[in-house]
């Protein structure tokens, strides 16, 4: 597919996933009119709170009325200190919805473009392309942070664990947004895609393809087994390296780096403890599923649309066993538990699952350049489909 073909359906699910966040942020006022907690009830309205705040344009009680905006907390501000206050929340809301279009244009314009939805390849570039919209609701979140956290009054202090509550903030409503744009990202890319040919089919070295997912794999294995073990997780957030207002980043690289949280069973059973780490499993076996059939389903396995594809499948996994955990604790504890694990969870670990992608995704590609060129013409296999 051509970058002008490709370029429609990534615009159209760009603007589609900004619309939907803006109208979630919009609808979050709604929550607080009378008879919302009756009908909804009161857990299920602080969620929705949490998850639409974020989007939301309504600033904070905190820079509306001035609250601890010129040093102690409750201390009002001057009117012209206020407006300036929310002329920077309302800066920071556009550069963050602008953010979300310009991030997610261009990941999914190269998402669409190798992984055209053409000889089974739909069903790929719908998960990568939603995946793809979850990293961009991350990164623009982090991106619009500074004014935001600036708007309060309260920029220089804490900044960098402030920056880390914001980018772990607002991810749940992002997952259904995401989704709806990549259905019509893949819908509209299948249009356009017509009329344009078939891409040639790939020789795909057999050893190459095994070699490059198991070392990408092995890149995403350590951020979850050993970043994200707790004692190593903690000792991550205790470190500083930066004087004055900077000498606190541990909470920022430990939200960043953080996949998944796990320790060794204290006062549970193994089986138990085993039960659980099956959710760790599953997003590795995901992982490793989708480099082993990258080589074949991309049009041309570059080294940014393999990084690209690698993220997208790094997300894809941890989405799934998130679900599991859900799951498992609906199970092991009742629905009520796992729907407050559902609510905390879901969307979380986007940050981490973008570093230990782009890194897998640069060694998978670096593998199955330099191991391929071993190949006998006879080790290689044709891929025509995403089943072959």
């Amino acid at each position: 597919m051509t970058y002008g073909r490709a370029a429609i359906p990534a615009l159209a699910g760009g603007l589609l996933l900004t619309a939907l966040l803006w109208w979630a942020g919009a609808s979050a006022d709604a929550l607080h009119l009378q008879g919302t907690t009756d009908a909804l009830g009161g857990r299920m309205t602080a969620d929705l709170q949490q998850w639409l705040t974020p989007w939301s344009y309504d600033p904070p009680d905190s820079v509306r009325f001035g609250a601890g905006v010129l040093g102690d907390i409750g201390e009002p501000a001057g009117a012209e200190d206020g407006a300036h206050y929310l002329s920077l929340h309302a800066t920071g809301m556009q550069i963050r919805f602008a953010g979300v279009l310009l991030l997610f244009v261009p990941g999914a314009l190269l998402l669409a473009r190798r992984l055209p939805p053409v000889n089974g390849r739909m069903p790929a570039l719908l998960l990568a392309v939603w995946a793809w919209g979850m990293v961009a609701g991350m990164l623009a979140t982090a991106v619009s942070a500074p004014w935001l956290i600036a708007s309060h009054g309260r920029g220089s202090y804490r900044f960098l664990p402030q920056l880390a509550s914001a980018v772990s903030s607002g991810h749940q409503i992002t997952v259904p947004a995401a989704l709806l744009a990549a259905v019509v990202t893949a819908l509209v890319a299948r249009v356009s895609v017509e009329g344009a040919g078939e891409p040639p089919r790939r020789a795909v070295p057999k050893r190459a393809a095994l070699l490059a997912a198991t070392a990408g794999t092995a890149v995403v294995a350590l951020s979850l087994v050993v970043l994200s073990y707790q004692p190593v997780a903690a000792a991550v957030q205790r470190v500083e390296v930066f004087g004055g207002r900077f000498s606190e980043p541990g909470e920022l690289l430990r939200t960043w780096l953080l996949l998944g949280g796990w320790d060794f069973p204290s006062g549970g059973s193994a089986g138990r403890w085993l039960l659980y780490r099956t959710a760790d499993v599953l997003l590795l076996a995901v992982v490793w599923c989708a480099l082993r059939w990258l080589p074949g389903l991309l049009t041309r396995a570059t080294v940014p649309a393999t990084a690209a594809a690698a993220v997208c499948a790094t997300v894809i996994g941890l989405l799934a066993s998130q679900l599991l955990q859900v799951v498992i604790v609906c199970v092991d504890s009742g629905t009520r538990w796992g729907l407050d694990r559902f609510s905390g969870l879901l969307g979380s670990g986007v940050p981490a699952a973008l570093t230990s992608g782009l890194v897998a995704g640069v060694v998978a590609a670096a593998v199955l350049r330099a191991a391929g060129d071993t190949d006998h013409p006879e080790q290689r296999e044709v891929y025509t489909s995403a089943h072959e």
